[in-house]
């Protein structure tokens, strides 16, 4: 077994979260907190991902960040970026497509936290930034380690759209479900349930991880 695609794939995962975590952390306190007429858009917007398949999303990402669109071109002669067939393009369409599974969870936490915390945090002077990192986070550890395990979990399981916009390329765009894909095809059921049995074991573990701290969290919060 190639250890290649699984490397790509904890590597895309890893950079993915980290930086998903701080595109969605303003967003899930924004959408906690407004009583905006446009925040039924947005989180419609935010939840897509999670009932379009991965295909169209894909399909879209491949012709946005394609030289021969607009935007794909504008990035490839005046950045010298090219999304398509990159890992820089995988992590852009990873991170928009595993939005909400960081989204939600940490929206969550922050909704169902008492309201006093943040009115008391107020009266004492704290502006907005520090009330939400001196006081809220802290309040809702679990739904922030959730949403970033989800996250985390949700990319190493991506097939339709790295497909889409990565390609197949070694050492590249070729995660360990692309490696999956291709091993079947070829008929090498052996070395295809290698990498499927790795990627069950390791997405156990790590949705394991997560109860057993949220199950801690829950404990503490009790007491």
């Amino acid at each position: 077994m190639n250890w290649d695609p699984i490397i790509l794939t904890f590597q895309l995962a890893s950079v993915t979260t980290f930086l998903l975590f701080f595109i969605a952390l303003p967003l899930s306190y924004w959408l906690s907190q407004t009583k905006n007429k446009f925040k039924p858009l947005i989180e419609t917007l935010v939840s897509m991902p999670l009932v379009l398949p991965p295909t169209v999303l894909g399909f879209y990402f491949l012709i946005a960040f394609s030289p021969g669109n607009f935007f794909g071109s504008w990035l490839h002669e005046w950045l010298g970026i090219q999304l398509v067939f990159s890992f820089s393009g995988l992590v852009i369409a990873s991170i928009l497509y595993s939005l909400p599974f960081m989204v939600h969870p940490i929206q969550s936490g922050l909704t169902n936290l008492p309201t006093s915390l943040s009115d008391a945090s107020r009266l004492m002077g704290k502006s907005r930034t520090t009330t939400l990192f001196k006081v809220l986070l802290p309040n809702c550890k679990a739904s922030l380690l959730t949403g970033v395990i989800l996250s985390f979990a949700h990319t190493i399981g991506e097939f339709g759209v790295v497909l889409m916009i990565g390609g197949n390329i070694p050492g590249e765009t070729k995660v360990a479900s692309i490696a999956i894909y291709d091993e079947v095809e070829a008929m090498n059921y052996k070395t295809a349930n290698a990498y499927s049995l790795l990627l069950c074991v390791s997405t156990f573990a790590i949705l394991l991880f997560v109860y057993l701290q949220n199950g801690g969290y829950l404990k503490k919060y009790k007491r």
